[in-house]
């Protein structure tokens, strides 16, 4: 299974993943210019929270216990047996957030114009992710999960050095979104 992962130093908050997730998965035109004409406007399944020093991509972990399937009354968050990953069937969402509250991650959004949650299926029907490909500082990453913890070793531990060296505020912030 990949997953998208997040070099956080190399993220500006430009917000280009956001963009063109929307414009890619929320409209019907599929083009910008399209899309900013278009009612509802298109929301994007990716999110960048956080300051200008210190941006954070946010999407869908597509948890191995993920509470929101659970959580969800109708069925409409389903895990697809070929991606593992855990998908929503718009026709069966009836907009009751109940999934939005259960996320530990905080990246299911509602999307109450279309009466939907909102949540990341890494582009399922493209070769790569619309997020990854546009992104300018080359911050996202599709990976292998299981070459996920090589990959960061060094940056968990440039965090850890952090936390000992007075930077606490940000090691412990970052720490917990490298994991």
């Amino acid at each position: 299974m990949k997953v998208i992962g997040v070099h956080l130093d190399r993220c500006t908050g430009c917000k280009t993943c956001e963009l063109y997730c929307a414009v890619e998965r929320g409209s019907v035109g599929k083009t910008l210019f399209k899309a900013v004409q278009e009612s509802p406007a298109p929301q994007p399944r990716v999110r960048v929270e956080g300051s200008n020093d210190a941006p954070l991509p946010f999407q869908c972990r597509h948890c191995l216990q993920a509470p929101c399937l659970n959580a969800c009354l109708t069925g409409a968050l389903v895990r697809d047996p070929e991606t593992n990953m855990v998908v929503v069937h718009e026709d069966r969402c009836i907009a009751c957030w109940t999934c939005t509250m259960y996320c530990p991650y905080g990246v299911i959004f509602p999307w109450p114009q279309r009466e939907m949650a909102l949540k990341c299926d890494r582009c399922a029907y493209m070769e790569s992710p619309v997020c990854v490909d546009v992104c300018p500082a080359n911050a996202l990453e599709l990976v292998e999960v299981n070459d996920f913890d090589e990959m960061f070793r060094e940056r968990r531990q440039e965090i850890s050095n952090n936390l000992t060296s007075g930077d606490e505020k940000k090691g412990l912030l970052l720490l917990d979104l490298v994991r």
